[in-house]
Parts: structure tokens; sequence; C-alpha cells
């Protein structure tokens, strides 16, 4: 078995790591073909990546042109702890605003845990005026677990 095969995670661990990690660096495409890398906070839909940002952003007018995107999310200090997935895919604009803002509950939910839902949904319908949601369809995941080395 080759080193790239024996660190990537199983389907099971993608999920699990997903699910516990809050922050992803997202990559949209910038007019020039550059790439535009931000760190965001993150939660899931039906198990995809999902995001909301401000409408008039910039990853957002990026996305309107080309919805191709790269989300790393990743943990470790050192090499052999190093974990992360990458997911490639196209970011699909979420239109219905109750499930914006349900996208946006979701993440203030992952940000502020144990924080009642009646404190957070005043924040979340405030902010989400200004905000559109996307979910990531994903085209290709990689993966790796450092830990899986020793």
């Amino acid at each position: 078995m080759n080193q790239r095969a024996r660190i990537a995670m199983s389907d099971d661990d993608v999920t699990a790591f997903l699910e516990e990690a809050k922050k992803l660096q997202l990559a949209t495409i910038n007019p020039d073909g550059t790439p535009h890398l931000v760190t965001m906070f993150y939660g899931l839909d039906e198990g995809r990546i999902a995001f909301w940002t401000y409408g008039k952003a910039q990853k957002t007018r990026n996305l309107e042109r080309d919805p191709r995107v790269s989300c790393l999310v990743e943990a470790g200090d050192d090499y052999a702890e190093l974990r992360g997935v990458l997911v490639y895919g196209k970011a699909e604009l979420v239109e219905d605003r109750d499930r914006v803002l349900a996208i946006g509950l979701g993440i203030a939910r992952r940000m502020t845990p144990g924080v009642d839902d009646e404190l957070l949904r005043p924040y979340v319908e405030q902010t989400g005026r200004k905000r559109v949601a996307y979910v990531v369809e994903p085209t290709k995941v990689v993966s790796w677990d450092h830990r899986r080395l020793t």
C-alpha cells in the first residue's frame, strides 16, 4: 500500500472530521483568474458544506461568475498530527430565505456551542438580511490523516 492510500480517511472519518471542525479556508476565483482565499465558519446541510456571506462580498461576486470552489478543513500542528479534508466542488446559491436563515443558524450554533437558539435567532435574522448562503456540491474529496503514519 502506498503512503497516500495509508493516510486517506474513510468516508465515515471524513464525515466525522467535517462535523467536528468549525472553520474552513474557502477559495473562489477572482475575475483575473487568481485565487481568492478566505477563512469562513461553516455548517453542514445534509452532509454538504454550507456557508453564508454578505451578498456584496468578493466571494459572492466571484461565485456569481464561476461557482467552482475549493474548501480546506485542517487540523494539527506537528507533521505527525496533520489531518485535513479538501473538497472541490460547485457552490450552489440558496435562494429560499428560510433556508438561508437555517444555514446561518446552524453556523451560529457551531460558533457558540451551548447558546440557546432563542438568543442566536435575533443575530441570525439581523445579519441574515444582507446575506446569501451556498451549499457546496462536491466533485472530488481528498483527505489525509498523518497520525496513521506511526
